[in-house]
């Protein structure tokens, strides 16, 4: 009999680990649990009549790096090469880039010209913060937030305009409170190795290159800035899903996992609402805080370490335009929380991905993100806010950063609560104590997804390879 290994979770990261666990040589009999009524956890996209596609998470994914390269991968394998739909290194959506400050947009400087003379919103040019940078001495602290590291490398203007609108972008989080270590691990082992962020990174890091696939290729050819998919991100779970019922393996949505608990036999009980499942290995891709509520007494401690992770909401206001012309044209802008802090940015997701317009070609589609870690303080409780009042302040931003003055057409408003874990000031210590207790206690227990080591799809899909890699050493 092959061994059960449970899978908790039906996101991307759980999706992810299925997939490699049943592509492995001796697969071991695989059972995954969702607890609600559809698999893809933030991966979710609405497809109108008119063929037109609102992402409600991740919009796009990035190609670089063995991670980028590993995700293609597995869309080749999946046979979604014909639905990608890549942006181009060439093309405006990965050219232009803005930031809103002081009531105006400013396009972010590119190429020498923009380096060697001042351009607004920076008083100086940015070769004299690259000059900073290169005779900083290096860093000696074990960690440091984002602000701190960014400040003492590039000068404070950078880390008040750009990197605290980048944190906004990527983590909706302060970078005042976020971990530069564990937030940009490239740039603090730039540092670490050459002593200078910009000359660690032009050297490289000799990183290993991912799974080769024509799709990886074409990308580095191109230089691919991201990529979608032709039916929205959505299509990606969608795919994994239709691939592992294909593969055998048994997926159970409207599962929520009650608790936890060790057998006298080693094995793991689950106990569900209608009953308990036995497995030899639980792969949790759960969030922490949620892991934390299921496990048993005696692992307290590591229940302790998990709820320190925290996360915070988004909302996500999908807004379509007829008629209306944007004032600039690019991937979209984010907004310094000096500037403020309720309204992240806004993605002009109708410029890299026209094709997402469906039969209504000329629209103008635009996703206006709230909140993050200051939901609370500009909304109150995410649970409760009223979605009109995230609509009106959606359009009121819109119409003030980029003139579109009239109603949308279409428009969908989703709280995604506790949807992008917070790395802060000192994560890495806790992601090192939580493995230390899973292997002195010898847990059948592997932790996954973007509560510990990275948010991004492509880091979701990777924490779930590495994991089975190992796990599946450890059953053979």
């Amino acid at each position: 009999m092959p061994p059960t290994v449970a899978v908790v979770g039906g996101g991307i990261s759980g999706l992810a680990a299925c997939y490699y666990l049943a592509r492995s040589p001796n697969p071991p009999k695989v059972l995954l649990l969702e607890a609600s009524a559809r698999l893809g956890g933030w991966l979710q996209s609405t497809r109108t009549a008119e063929g037109t596609v609102f992402e409600h998470g991740p919009r796009g994914i990035r190609p670089g790096g063995a991670v980028g390269a590993d995700t293609l991968h597995m869309v080749s394998q999946l046979g979604l090469e014909g639905d990608i739909l890549p942006v181009p290194g060439d093309h405006l959506a990965s050219r232009n880039r803005f930031l809103y400050t002081g009531g105006a947009l400013h396009k972010l400087p590119s190429g020498l010209g923009g380096l060697l003379q001042p351009v607004p919103p920076f008083s100086r040019a940015l070769i004299w913060s690259g000059l900073q940078d290169l005779l900083a001495p290096a860093g000696t602290e074990p960690d440091e937030s984002v602000h701190s590291f960014a400040q003492r490398r590039f000068g404070r203007e950078v880390a008040d305009i750009a990197v605290d609108s980048l944190c906004r972008g990527v983590f909706a989080g302060d970078c005042r409170a976020l971990s530069v270590r564990c937030c940009f691990p490239a740039l603090f082992q730039a540092e670490r190795r050459r002593r200078s962020v910009l000359l660690g990174l032009a050297l490289g890091s000799g990183e290993q290159r991912g799974a080769e696939s024509e799709l990886s290729r074409r990308a580095r050819s191109e230089r691919w800035s991201q990529w979608s998919l032709r039916g929205g991100m959505e299509s990606l779970a969608q795919a994994l899903g239709t691939f592992l019922r294909q593969s055998g393996v048994e997926l159970r949505c409207q599962a929520p996992l009650r608790r936890l608990q060790r057998h006298r036999d080693g094995r793991w009980q689950l106990a569900l609402p209608d009953g308990t499942i036995t497995a030899d290995h639980v792969v949790s891709a759960l969030p922490a805080a949620a892991l934390a509520e299921v496990l048993p007494p005696e692992a307290e401690q590591l229940a302790q370490e998990l709820r320190r992770i925290p996360a915070v909401p988004v909302a996500v206001v999908n807004l379509q335009y007829q008629g209306v012309t944007l004032p600039v044209t690019g991937f979209g802008h984010l907004v310094p929380s000096s500037e403020d802090a309720s309204l992240l940015g806004i993605v002009y997701d109708s410029v890299a991905f026209p094709q997402h317009n469906g039969t209504a070609a000329s629209s103008v589609r635009l996703t206006v993100m709230l909140g993050g870690a200051w939901f609370q303080q500009s909304f109150g409780d995410p649970a409760s806010v009223a979605p009109a009042l995230l609509l009106q302040r959606a359009q009121a931003a819109v119409r003030e950063q980029l003139g579109l003055e009239p109603a949308p057409t279409h428009s969908i408003v989703r709280v995604q609560q506790a949807c992008i874990p917070q790395y802060t000031l000192g994560h890495w210590r806790r992601t090192e104590r939580i493995r230390q207790f899973l292997a002195e206690q010898q847990l059948p227990l592997s932790l996954i997804g973007a509560s510990y080591a990275g948010v991004s799809v492509n880091d979701c899909i990777a924490s779930a390879k590495a994991a089975v890699g190992q796990l599946l050493g450890g059953l053979c």
